[in-house]
Formats: structure tokens, sequence, C-alpha cells
């Protein structure tokens, strides 16, 4: 099954980046690259569509040009990202060269609209090294009228002379309300209680919450609370089983468990207990694992079963 993407969605909340972004632009000196940041789920692909709608003269989502920014199909747009392999029913594990090679030809065009040209690059860290050195010299030497998108989860993969060229817009958690908003209308069926248990864990990230919802009655976050409790690898066999059978299962379970060893990891440290070097340790080591199985499709029972054993030391 695919994972939910809020490419779509109204954008609630991020206001203190928007009217950054808007501020330049009413300026005159709009920077032609923005790096938007955040961690998954925050709303990163729907605000660069934001954006590209404010920049195409579609920013009402009903009107004509709103409405071809949405689907992605405005003449004026292009969105890259990494491909879904309808085959195994996962995202590919890179963005390539292939992929990005279209940007060139499409900055060759003129704007079909007369306006700006905007070109999406949705995961930039999933970027391989040729991937990102075609965008570095599209950054290093922008068409006019040209502005690119680029959202990132993990800044610190990109090439630094990217980072450079760029703008950064971070953004922040979702308010509580705005949360809410984002969820009785993307989750209409999930009652308030659901509603309320997933924002409490969710840290202001509405993917990350549709994600929880999907994890009926709270089993991912039962099985994360027991791996860092310490369990047998005869036990662990069984977990990895469990949740590789369940949609977004293994993405999941790296992000609770990540949430619960830096949670841990902070305690500690607060409390001056040694224990806070080992638990952040362990907690590099997991989302390190996590990140090194999803960009090398590695196999992912082993990458659960090592994060296991980590967690489960510490």
């Amino acid at each position: 099954m695919q994972e939910p993407r809020l490419a779509s969605l109204q954008l609630r909340g991020h206001q203190a980046a928007l009217q950054a972004f808007r501020q330049a632009m009413q300026g005159g000196r709009l920077p032609h690259a923005w790096l938007i940041t955040g961690p998954p789920g925050i709303g990163k692909a729907t605000f660069a569509f934001r954006l590209a709608r404010i920049l195409l003269g579609g920013e009402d989502e009903l009107s004509p040009a709103g409405r071809r920014v949405s689907a992605a199909t405005h003449a004026d747009l292009l969105v890259v990202a990494r491909g879904f392999d309808e085959k195994r029913q996962k995202y590919r594990s890179e963005i390539v060269a292939d992929d990005v090679r279209p940007i060139n030809s499409f900055l060759r065009r003129t704007a079909a609209e007369g306006g700006w040209r905007v070109v999406i690059v949705d995961g930039a860290e999933w970027m391989n090294r040729s991937a990102a050195n075609a965008v570095l010299k599209i950054l290093e030497e922008p068409p006019p009228a040209t502005v690119l998108l680029l959202t990132c989860s993990a800044p610190g993969r990109l090439l630094p002379t990217i980072r450079s060229r760029c703008r950064k817009l971070e953004l922040a958690p979702l308010a509580a309300a705005d949360m809410s908003a984002v969820l009785h209308a993307q989750a209409p069926e999930a009652s308030d209680t659901e509603i309320q248990r997933v924002m409490a864990e969710a840290h202001g990230a509405p993917g990350r919450a549709l994600a929880l919802l999907a994890d009926k009655g709270g089993e991912i976050a039962s099985l994360v609370h027991e791996v860092v409790q310490g369990i047998t690898p005869l036990r662990s066999y069984e977990v990895a089983e469990t949740i590789l059978r369940r949609d977004y299962g293994f993405s999941l379970f790296f992000s609770l468990l990540s949430d619960t060893l830096q949670m841990q990891a902070r305690q500690a440290a607060r409390q001056g207990n040694p224990q806070c070097v080992a638990l952040a340790n362990a907690w590099e080591a997991t989302m390190r694992k996590h990140t090194e199985t999803e960009r090398f499709n590695l196999d992912k029972q082993e990458a659960l079963l090592e994060a296991m054993t980590i967690a489960s030391r510490e």
C-alpha cells in the first residue's frame, strides 16, 4: 500500500514560513531556490505546492490554475520525486539522474503562461550523487523567472553546495487546533478518542498522525514499548514478522522507536544519568539503520532485528 502523501491537502499552520516567502516575493528579490525542511509528515510537500500556487497565480485551490497546480498538471510546474514501484508496492530507494533530467528541458521552454516556472523536488535527501550534481548545476546558473522548491527531511544528507544556494524555510510542528482540523478532514471515520491519541504521539506532524491512525489499536506502539523493555532473540523474530505484515509497519516502528530512545536520552540527561550517552548512541544507530535500509533497499527483517538488539541493550 502506498504511503499517504500530503501534497494535495489544504495547508494548515506554517504561517511564519509562509509570511517569510511572501515578504521575499513582495520585496522584489525572490531567491531562486528554497530548501523546505522539517521532520517527516510535517507537511513539506503541501507547503511547496502552496508556494507553487502563489507563484503561478493559483492560490485559490478551486481556481483553474489552483486545481492544475494541486494535480501537478500546470504547464509551468514540474514535480520530481522518488518513483513508486507498483509491482513492489514501495517507493524506489533513490532519486536518480534520469528523474531530474527533465528539469533541463522544462527550463529551456518559455513559461506557458508568461510568468514563473516552478520546479518541486520532493524528498531531495533521496537524490543520489549524480542527481544531486545535476541539480547543483541548475542552482549554480538558474534561468530567469525560475524557482526551485526542495523539500527535505534530512538536510544534512544534501551536498553543502546545494544547501548554500538555497534559502532555508524550516517548518514548525502544527498547533493542536490545526492538527485536529487536518485529521478530522482526512480521517472522518476516526473517533475523537483515536484522534486525541495520535495527536499526543505525532508531535505536530499530520502525516505521522495519519500513519498512527493506520496502526489500529496502537499495535506497533505496543511492540516498541516491549522492545525497549528488553526482549529475547526468539521474540524479536516474532515481532519483526508482525511489523512487516502491517501497512506502514516498518517505517512506523522505526519512527516510534526513534522517539522513544530520544525521549529516554533527554530524560536521562536531565537527571544527570550517564546512560544518556548510550541511549543517544542507540538512537543514532537505529536511525542510521533505518535510513540505510530504505536508501539502499536492504533486507527489512535484518534491519528490524538489528534495531531491536540495539534498543534492548539500553
